[in-house]
């Protein structure tokens, strides 16, 4: 490829397949948006983004429909310097694989058929595969076990030669439904322009080369209307997935509101309620519940009684929202049901775990992603200011930070520093007409605030009613600020909450971060645009995982101002004169007082909650387990980490 060195690109593209972006170059953003259809972002300091091309992006770039020739051409077009010759040569081979080999039906049969015939020999041969052969049927095809569909797309997949699936899928029960033009609300109503491409890019018009795989846009951008409209495009009885009870009733109002379904064919599968109908709408949380039985004579665990719900009825389509969050259980039983349509829904495709090969070979690859920044110059979600507020640790809490060797309980200890409730208290001085979540990880923290503030605290452990409740008083604007725990991550519609205040995060959770500023994308009747502020412990664990955790949002084209805390509560002096004094800033930079434990009790309602309801990832409960071990060894060792403090004191002096 002929190519010369222009310096005024913004692309160093090298020979380990690391893509290095200049921010502050003028083609920043058109280059941004082409590196996200093929580029995972790995790192994002002020001026310099690191990509990298990997065989996962590229084979959904192939899926989609993007060749290697555009992929070269683009990063010829913003690259400073020549393509280092590995890197056409890798991105052709890599693109090739994907659907070198087709997985149809022939016949009757299921078949894996390529037309290099000594790739479908190695196939046959590998152990990844062959126990899933049944025979060889020519030097082109070989047949395998239909019931082991899923798994031998997997296998594929980490064999490195990704299969098309082609072998299409079950009608299911047929279910006729509509898409209203007016709502039952009285709205008017149709799908946007990009919801019927999202809608479409999946259906394929019915062929084989649709039917499965994930559609990604943004919280706010309207991926239940999607379903919706695949719904209306596949016109079959539907199972829907989603992270909790509420979410379920979102889904259930939304669909009653804006198809020509009615209530006796929706029907919500929670801890509430068991109800199976022709759409039937339950959680990750409910399918994945199984009791804690163990048989004394073989000692194994009890079975998981609700997933035979994605086998005992005849569904024609299954919707994975918010599908980043699949649990394992889940994976398995799809890798079993691979001839039913499977919409994956989500706002990103990153996950925590790196299954995201998983969700590629097993709910499908990425059928449709819009630009977070494309879809708000066209007004669809709200305009977003994205704000990091530094501040420091207080003496006593640095000197107990610098002694501690746990770096999980470093960040603990720099997450929940009491420098971040005089921040708060600002931040809602700022806004004081507008609808504010503050959104954290840790109760301790969540609960010190509400009861400083005197906003009501929603957790995994309120109770689905009283979250309703709360949810409905802070749409109609009777409560202004919601204090929220990790559940008001996902799935929950509250389109007038337009400032979000993060305060602790999981660890460096990207997938997290974009959750959360989604909760207000959702575009503003006034016009005016989200604002989003993370506070953050300069210097610590806990800046560092907030690094990690804007990377997804800085691939989408958003950028953090950071601002340092003094400057920050010195504007809002500025503002507010009198009526807010350095005294008051002073005094909001200690540690808050004590919460009553009844208080707190209270807020943290006690009783069990449901079975579908926020029951705790691995990574929660390893982090409660944490919490835990830190209040026992407090308890128990308090005595000796005072004089370990004192006597480092008395060193320094």
């Amino acid at each position: 490829m002929n190519q010369t060195y222009n310096p005024l690109n913004p692309l160093i593209i090298q020979s380990d397949k690391s893509v290095l972006l200049e921010v502050n170059n003028p083609q920043y953003e058109d280059a941004r948006n082409e590196l996200s259809r093929f580029a995972e972002l790995e790192k994002s300091p002020e001026y310099i983004h690191t990509y990298r091309i990997t065989p996962l992006s590229l084979w959904n770039a192939a899926a989609a429909g993007m060749g290697a020739d555009l992929i070269v051409e683009a990063l010829a077009r913003y690259s400073k310097f020549p393509l280092p010759g590995n890197i056409i040569v890798d991105i052709k081979d890599y693109i090739s694989r994907y659907g070198r080999i087709k997985l149809e039906v022939d016949n009757g049969r299921m078949v894996l058929r390529s037309t290099d015939k000594l790739l479908i020999t190695e196939v046959e041969r590998s152990k990844s595969v062959s126990e899933y052969v049944w025979k060889r049927l020519d030097e082109h095809t070989i047949e395998i076990d239909p019931a082991r569909r899923g798994f031998v797309k997997q296998a594929l997949v980490a064999f490195g030669y990704p299969a098309e699936d082609l072998a299409g899928y079950v009608d299911g029960e047929r279910l006729d439904v509509a898409l209203r033009n007016i709502t039952l609300s009285g709205k008017t109503f149709g799908l946007r322009d990009y919801q019927m491409d999202a809608a479409g890019s999946f259906y394929a018009g019915g062929s084989s080369s649709g039917g499965s795989g994930v559609i990604v846009l943004p919280c706010g951008a309207g991926k239940t209307v999607v379903g919706m409209g695949v719904m209306d495009l596949v016109q079959a009885q539907t199972l829907i997935l989603t992270t909790n009870t509420i979410a379920v009733r979102q889904w259930i109002t939304e669909i009653l509101d804006k198809t020509t379904l009615t209530a006796d064919q929706v029907g919500e599968y929670t801890g509430d309620k068991k109800e199976i109908k022709p759409v039937t709408v339950t959680t990750y949380q409910m399918i994945t519940y199984r009791p804690m039985t163990v048989n004394r004579e073989t000692g194994e665990v009890g079975a998981f009684p609700h997933l035979q719900l994605f086998t005992a009825y005849d569904w024609g389509l299954i919707i994975y929202d918010e599908v980043h969050l699949l649990p394992a259980p889940v994976f398995r039983i799809t890798a079993e049901i691979q001839a039913r349509r499977r919409l994956g829904l989500t706002a990103t495709l990153v996950r925590e775990d790196n299954h995201e090969t998983d969700v590629f070979s097993l709910i499908g690859p990425k059928k449709y992603d819009m630009p977070w920044k494309e879809l708000e110059e066209n007004g669809w979600i709200a305009t977003a200011e994205c704000y990091e507020i530094r501040t420091d640790l207080p003496q006593e809490e640095r000197m107990e930070y610098v002694l501690e060797e746990d770096n999980r309980v470093k960040y603990r200890i720099s997450a929940i520093s009491s420098r971040k409730y005089a921040l708060v208290n600002a931040i809602l001085r700022k806004h004081t007409e507008d609808h504010v979540l503050v959104i954290g990880q840790y109760l301790e923290q969540l609960g010190r605030i509400a009861a400083m503030i005197g906003a009501p605290l929603i957790t995994g452990k309120t109770p689905n009613v009283e979250r309703a409740k709360l949810y409905s008083q802070f749409k109609s604007g009777e409560i202004k600020v919601l204090v929220v725990s990790r559940v008001a991550n996902f799935a929950i519609d509250l389109p007038d909450a337009n400032v979000a205040i993060q305060v602790s995060g999981l660890f460096g959770s990207r997938q997290e971060e974009a959750q959360r500023l989604g909760r207000i994308l959702r575009p503003k009747s006034n016009g005016l645009p989200a604002y989003f502020y993370s506070i953050v412990t300069r210097d610590t664990r806990d800046q560092d995982f907030a690094a990690n955790r804007q990377l997804f949002l800085t691939e989408q084209g958003y950028r953090y101002t950071i601002i340092d805390s003094k400057e920050f509560l010195e504007q809002i002096l500025g503002v507010y004169g009198e009526e807010f004094t350095v005294k008051d800033l002073e005094t909001h930079l200690l540690p808050p007082p004590p919460v009553e434990p009844a208080y707190l009790e209270a807020l943290h309602h006690p009783p069990t909650p449901d079975l579908d309801e926020d029951s705790p990832t691995e990574e929660e409960s390893e982090f409660q387990e944490l919490e835990t071990r830190v209040e026992q060894q407090a308890k128990s060792n308090g005595q000796k980490k005072e004089e370990r403090k004192r006597n480092h004191l008395r060193i320094i002096k």
